[in-house]
């Protein structure tokens, strides 16, 4: 049920993002608008009108992160797509820390409409993917341009990033298909989690447990990266839902450390490599508390060590790696490519977050199909790694009764021997019968044809006797050439026929037919341990 789950969930993912991929061009030409952008540093006496008609003042070359922290003015290129009654235009634009966005826009009538927007307005214009969504108002006069006014910005990714013109059905569909793609992410997070847990009540491997606290922190940063968090709580305001973010992000990067110590054999986590592992993932748990703490007033500081702190779990990931290659590890070659997209997608979150590449919608959103793989690709770790364990236990289980058997039975006949006889027989409820088989002149017949010959009698007699016994009977060699039968009393146990059977046994040793003379002693007892001294 779960694999067909987790098909279903790779196949919905695929066809979502290959309708994003290959949406028709003239299609999107014709419903959106990305939006360059220049800036400003903010003065008093700036006003927006004035702004508006002096484009040249501002700064279109020097990248948005190089102007540091603080306030600004953001202008936009002169606008193309026209909206309608019927299709009103969408500003949209990616979430960052700041206090507030003012909006003006600019008609082509001189008309100014604006909307300032605070943290908590921030919030409540949160849409799927986390995109800050304006609706400009339709008038007679087309929108010609955009100014925002960005107050207080920590300016960590940029100032304006990602803006857009959308039409409100491509708005529409951006968010549906988004919504989509998330919930199949959510969707499988909750398979997985209730499905290892499930596991985890009958097998108890700690690794399972680490897993689905990975996948609870993944499912919580998916939900609160992806704007659901904002509709759910839309009074919060947005750098708190940033906030969140980093925090369930650094705690899914310490419970993906915790599943690896546990998941690898012990002996690949020994020494230094088992304890640097173990401080990576304290530090993330710590630098998380950090972020709850003291985000709100050093964002600027704790941002960069958050960078700095997934390089340095790249740089643990590969020590423990090169042992289990080194140390021949069962689970390498596929925990390697269960690790390398979430290694990429740090790559690339840590290139943006430097400013080595431009702000991108997929590489801010780049967690979700990267976990998707790493989520999917983990489950099928743990199935192997569950299947070896299985294989594991049933060898020790067939050793275990492999060994049982041979302190229990006579090497010789395969009978019971006279200790596991005796913890059989004393006990058994209800009135038992027991007969004694003892073979006469057996030395003789071992003069006759040799030790080997001797043996093979031994192992017909008990064979004969194994087979002209009901089941339940206990037969056991007590040493030597003498035999016992125990069995219920109720049961007809004929001790005559039992030694014409025997008697009647053909045997071959040294190629002659050999014959032998049977002492016979049978007794009833109430009792097993008033017949056995």
């Amino acid at each position: 049920m779960t694999g067909s789950l987790i098909r279903i969930a790779q196949m919905l993912c695929a066809l979502l993002l290959a309708n994003v991929a290959l949406a028709p061009a003239s299609a999107v030409s014709l419903s959106v608008e990305p939006l360059a952008t220049c800036v400003l540093p903010a003065a008093a006496s700036h006003d927006s009108r004035a702004l508006f008609a002096r484009p040249d003042w501002f700064n279109c070359t020097k990248p948005q992160q190089d102007w540091g922290p603080g306030s600004f003015w953001v202008i936009s290129n002169p606008l193309t797509l026209r909206g309608s009654t019927e299709e009103p235009l969408r500003l949209r634009m990616g979430s960052l820390w700041q206090r507030a966005v003012v909006l003006h826009i600019l008609y082509a009538d001189g008309h100014i409409a604006s909307f300032r927007a605070d943290q908590q307005e921030l919030t409540r214009r949160i849409q799927m993917g986390a995109l800050v969504e304006f609706a400009l108002p339709t008038r007679t006069a087309p929108a010609t341009r955009l100014l925002w006014r960005v107050e207080d910005s920590a300016n960590l990714r940029g100032l304006v990033v990602g803006p857009k013109l959308v039409t409100r059905s491509e708005a529409e569909r951006e968010t549906l298909t988004l919504t989509a793609v998330y919930a199949a992410f959510l969707g499988l997070c909750v398979a997985l989690i209730v499905y290892n847990l499930a596991l985890w009540k009958v097998l108890r491997h700690r690794f399972q447990l680490a897993y689905c606290a990975m996948l609870l922190c993944l499912a919580g940063y998916a939900f609160s990266s992806s704007g659901a968090l904002a509709w759910l709580l839309p009074d919060i305001a947005n750098n708190q839902r940033i906030t969140v973010n980093y925090v369930l992000l650094a705690w899914a990067a310490a419970a993906a450390l915790a599943f690896s110590r546990s998941f690898f054999e012990a002996r690949i986590f020994q020494g230094w490599v088992g304890r640097v592992t173990e401080i990576a993932m304290v530090a993330m748990l710590v630098l998380g508390v950090v972020f709850l703490l003291l985000a709100p007033v050093a964002i600027r500081t704790l941002d960069p060590i958050f960078s700095l702190m997934f390089v340095a779990l790249t740089a643990v990931v590969v020590p423990f790696l090169w042992r289990a290659w080194r140390r021949r590890s069962n689970y390498l070659w596929l925990f390697a490519l269960t690790w390398a997209s979430p290694l990429a997608m740090a790559v690339l979150r840590i290139s943006a977050n430097a400013g080595l590449v431009p702000w991108n919608f997929w590489i801010d959103n780049s967690t979700v199909p990267a976990m998707t793989w790493e989520a999917l690709l983990t489950s099928l770790a743990i199935a192997y790694r569950i299947r070896l364990l299985s294989i594991e236990r049933d060898t020790a289980v067939r050793q275990e009764i492999s060994t049982r058997r041979l302190a229990e039975t006579d090497p010789l006949t395969g009978l019971l021997n006279r200790r596991a006889f005796l913890e059989q027989a004393i006990g058994r409820a209800a009135d038992q019968q027991l007969l004694v088989v003892d073979v006469d002149h057996f030395k003789q017949v071992n003069e006759a044809v040799g030790h080997d010959g001797g043996d093979e009698v031994l192992r017909v007699i008990a064979r004969t006797l194994r087979r002209a016994t009901p089941p339940g009977t206990l037969i056991a060699r007590m040493g030597g050439e003498e035999f016992v039968i125990l069995a219920d009393a109720r049961v007809a146990l004929d001790a005559e026929a039992l030694l014409a059977a025997v008697r009647s046994a053909p045997i071959r040793a040294g190629g002659h037919r050999q014959h032998r003379q049977l002492h016979r002693s049978a007794s009833r007892q109430d009792r097993l341990a008033a017949a056995v001294p």
